[in-house]
């Protein structure tokens, strides 16, 4: 797993009692050989990295993850959401999702 990839809230569950990692606040969703998935992640990096905010990937695919968020996303891949809100779907939007993004980190990206 890279560092830009974290299991979130579909990973594997912690032992009992142990707290469950906070997922970073913006997430991807997606799935390997998706050529949009490649753009939106493209789009997220960058997006990301100007405002100084964590993101990771979901990968559909894996059978770690979570059934239900697998039958919510998989249609529509690549998936973003911004603390839990989804942000678009299959072409992601670099200034709508900086604007989101804006909101939760307290600054405004700035894409020209």
């Amino acid at each position: 797993m890279s560092a830009a990839q974290s299991s979130g809230p579909a990973g594997p569950s912690e032992p009992s009692g142990a707290p469950r990692p906070v997922p970073p606040p913006v997430l991807l969703y997606g799935r390997a050989g998706c050529h949009l998935c490649d753009d939106a992640r493209a789009v997220v990096v960058q997006v990301c990295d100007d405002a100084g905010v964590a993101w990771a990937e979901v990968d559909l695919d894996d059978p770690a993850t979570d059934p239900a968020v697998r039958e919510q996303y998989g249609e529509y891949v690549p998936v973003v959401t911004v603390a839990g809100v989804q942000q678009g779907f299959w072409r992601v939007d670099a200034r709508r999702l900086a604007r989101a993004v804006g909101r939760i980190s307290g600054g405004r990206p700035d894409l020209g």
